[in-house]
């Protein structure tokens, strides 16, 4: 009897402050505010959560309010128009923030002929264009409406935050048929829980308080690429890398 093909493995990775120091709608607000989409108090706005951001990790709170904002933002501006500036947000704000340790595990689990997905919860396109320009997989994020040519300021569905990154993971890995059990995922947020936990290798990654209190807890990998004694060496990276390689 023909022995069942073994489903492969992928690594599915957060972005905000996991992949990215920061909030990449604020990078994507402060190059539109450069460019006169809107007034100077919004930005003030968009500001104040990225220090909270960075200081305290997400919150729904926050969140809400920053998609609330971003929709207001591009509300009636040009689809096309959007997907240029995302582009330029890259080039000019986004990469030089890229965590270069959690890239680099992104890029030798390509080298390990895994898929790899950015599961986010900012605009799909923003998603796209960083694993564009690190060679990754693909990415999955909020969905934006858009009537022809313009923007509707309305998402698709909910936002991918929380129990919908899990629910988008399972549906992708039914369709390209992966293992979550052999997959890998990396967050910064508690609220990524459901992320993590639906795979069998879970890591948390520049963690918020309380996601440092569960994956203690329950013995998983940390990494803090903002402090220097909790960066894993070369050499750990690639250990983990191999993990589940043959399966």
């Amino acid at each position: 009897m023909a022995k069942t093909p073994k489903k492969p493995a992928a690594a599915f990775f957060d972005v905000d402050n996991t992949l990215v120091r920061g909030s990449t709608s604020y990078q994507f607000a402060k190059a539109a505010y450069r460019r006169k989409f809107f007034p100077r108090k919004d930005f003030v706005a968009f500001a104040w959560h990225q220090i909270v951001f960075l200081s305290k990790g997400e919150t729904d709170h926050m969140l809400s309010a920053i998609k609330d904002r971003a929709l207001e933002l591009v509300k009636g501006r040009s689809y096309k128009e959007m997907k240029d500036l995302v582009a330029l947000v890259y080039d000019e704000n986004i990469k030089a923030k890229v965590w270069p340790e959690t890239a680099r595990l992104a890029q030798q689990h390509i080298e390990a002929g895994r898929e790899v997905w950015i599961i986010t919860a900012a605009p799909q396109e923003m998603g796209e264009e960083i694993a564009k320009r690190l060679g990754l997989t693909g990415a999955l994020g909020t969905v934006l409406t858009h009537t022809g040519d313009l923007l509707t300021g309305e998402i698709k569905g909910k936002p991918l935050h929380g129990k919908e990154k899990a629910k988008a993971i399972r549906k992708l890995a039914k369709d390209r048929g992966f293992s979550l059990k052999k997959s890998f995922a990396y967050s910064d947020s508690h609220n990524d829980l459901p992320m993590l936990t639906l795979v069998g290798h879970p890591v948390a990654v520049n963690p918020d308080k309380l996601l440092k209190i569960y994956a203690k807890s329950a013995g998983w990998k940390i990494y803090d690429f903002k402090r220097k004694e909790l960066r894993p060496t070369k050499k750990a990276i690639k250990k983990e890398i191999k993990i589940g390689k043959k399966g």
